[in-house]
């Protein structure tokens, strides 16, 4: 009566939800729970966000509410445009700008948009975000996750060997989750480097999708946008983290105009958010980005938080991951065994999430944007943990 395969992914829930879910139940009983499950920004929007809407509800203007053209309000795309080229050098025009409800639209019509045979591959680069497989074979193609280093910083040899015929793209995702890792500029070329090498190998495309939800939150390095280094690209977008809006859905996938058959691309994608039921973003928040576009994230508290956490768990004796940017760390867990590590955290009221499903075996992700008092208040039972850990 149903489809079988999706029941049961509908009831499987991800680690990342169980944990979440299960720390609501705890709290309802009155339990002290520490929780760094879930990436859910804790900040409030930036002012000019509040204000923005504010004013727009008072003034009520025409067609608040109502259907916008399927991409999106043209002078919300063209304003995306321009603040991207301002900052990064771009030359993108608002027709190669699609309005979604979120970056997870962008990264599955993008998989959609590329997919001319079964045997299509897209290459993940670990660790990556846990629904990119499940994006990926929804499309009809087949994802390779290529392994990372030790470090959770990328394996270009590995990369350079998974790339073949049958590749269509590459995803990147910096700043990283789980990792929280920023790519510089020496593993920005190296990734370029390997890229030049195989296109030319393939003698045709080879598309680099990037995935840049975090791309704002960065402390003491520059934000980045990859179109800047690579033709054949496209920008999968989402302001849920940099303006604190997760619950309002709105982000935006763009072509870069230097891409060879561009305009071919944005159709295809355009096609395929037709197909998917992903036309016609939020009106009313196309507006406040538009107006917002320029406003910064709290960074200065995403920092704090970033201190204050990664201090203690070196002082405490964890191995960690020293991120630039996101809001995440990763800790390693003794022997590799990262659900047993989860499974001590709980125990002890820490939510953590073991990294398995993000291609990161043996290690744990620890979400961040919090209340500075919920990691105030945690250090004594991460103590109690590394304790437990190395028993």
């Amino acid at each position: 009566m149903v489809n079988q395969e999706l029941y049961n992914i509908g009831k499987a829930r991800t680690v990342i939800r169980r944990l979440f879910d299960y720390g609501k139940e705890q709290r309802k009983l009155g339990n002290v729970v520490y929780d760094f499950s879930l990436g859910n920004p804790n900040l409030q929007p930036p002012k000019e966000v509040i204000d923005t809407l504010r004013e727009l509800s008072i003034e009520n203007p025409d067609g608040l509410h109502e259907y916008t053209l399927g991409p999106g309000l043209e002078s919300t795309r063209q304003a995306v445009a321009d603040n991207l080229n301002k900052r990064f050098g771009l030359e993108l025009e608002g027709k190669y700008v699609f309005m979604t409800c979120g970056a997870s639209p962008c990264l599955r019509a993008s998989f959609e948009a590329l997919k001319e045979s079964p045997d299509d591959e897209i290459i993940m680069l670990a660790p990556y975000f846990p629904e990119y497989p499940l994006f990926i074979k929804n499309a009809g193609l087949k994802s390779v996750a290529v392994p990372c280093k030790d470090d959770l910083t990328p394996d270009f040899d590995a990369l350079e060997k998974a790339i073949n015929p049958h590749t269509k793209a590459v995803i990147v995702n910096s700043p990283n989750n789980p990792s929280g890792i920023v790519y510089d500029e020496a593993t920005t070329k190296a990734l370029v480097d390997v890229m030049e090498r195989k296109q030319r190998e393939l003698g045709r495309p080879l598309i680099m999708i990037t995935d840049e939800p975090y791309r704002e939150l960065v402390y003491g390095v520059p934000d980045h946008c990859f179109a800047k280094d690579w033709d054949n690209s496209i920008i999968c977008y989402s302001f849920s983290k940099s303006l604190s809006l997760p619950g309002e859905r709105i982000g935006y996938i763009a072509v870069n105009p230097k891409m060879e058959g561009a305009d071919d691309m944005y159709w295809a994608l355009s096609g395929a958010i037709r197909m998917l039921g992903y036309v016609c973003a939020p009106a009313l928040f196309q507006r406040v980005i538009e107006k917002c576009l320029w406003a910064k994230p709290n960074i200065a508290q995403y920092q704090k938080n970033h201190d204050l956490l990664l201090d203690n768990l070196t002082r405490i004796g964890f191995e960690c991951t020293h991120p630039d940017g996101a809001f995440y760390i990763c800790i390693k867990a003794k022997d590799g065994d990262s659900e047993a590590l989860s499974e001590l955290a709980k125990s002890l009221g820490i939510l953590i999430i073991p990294c398995d499903e993000f291609g990161a075996k043996g290690f744990v992700r620890i979400a961040y944007c919090v209340k500075e008092q919920t990691i105030i208040d945690s250090i004594p039972a991460f103590e109690k943990l590394y304790e437990l850990m190395n028993k």
